[in-house]
């Protein structure tokens, strides 16, 4: 298996410098350049780089997670804590923190819904910031 995939990107690593001197040079119009055949496939290329790469990082990351009850019992509990900052986010957003003047661009929902992520962003940084700060006094105090 290892060395079909080392005979994979070596082949792909030869299409990609291929494609690479046939790229647009740099005084071309962009317009022009936007329609390369080159630089689509490139595109496409990366695109497919990224797919693979993150099927397989969840593919594992799912199997490992499985295999050990207790990681999966403690990333349960871990997105649990997450979905209920998420919830007391939601309810502390009002929705009306906006200007009356940009209220025009969006509706109170959409607000609401920017108002819950930076709640969200918030009380995550506080629950960082203590992780990193109460472990530290403990063992000042410990000591």
């Amino acid at each position: 298996m290892q060395k079909i995939v080392k005979i994979a990107l070596v082949v792909l690593g030869l299409v990609s410098a291929v494609l690479w001197y046939l790229l647009p040079s740099s005084d071309m119009p962009v317009a022009e350049a936007a329609d390369s055949g080159a630089m689509n496939a490139m595109f496409i290329i990366t695109y497919l780089l990224l797919g693979i790469a993150v099927v397989v990082s969840l593919v594992f990351t799912l199997k490992n997670l499985f295999s050990n009850p207790q990681g999966l019992k403690k990333t349960l509990f871990v997105v649990g804590g997450f979905l209920l900052v998420v919830v007391i986010s939601y309810v502390l957003a009002s929705g009306t923190d906006v200007a009356p003047e940009y209220m025009e661009m969006s509706d109170e929902s959409t607000v609401k819904k920017i108002g819950m992520g930076l709640n969200v962003f918030f009380i995550l940084t506080i629950i960082a910031v203590l992780s990193l700060i109460i472990p530290g006094i403990k063992n000042m105090f410990s000591k």
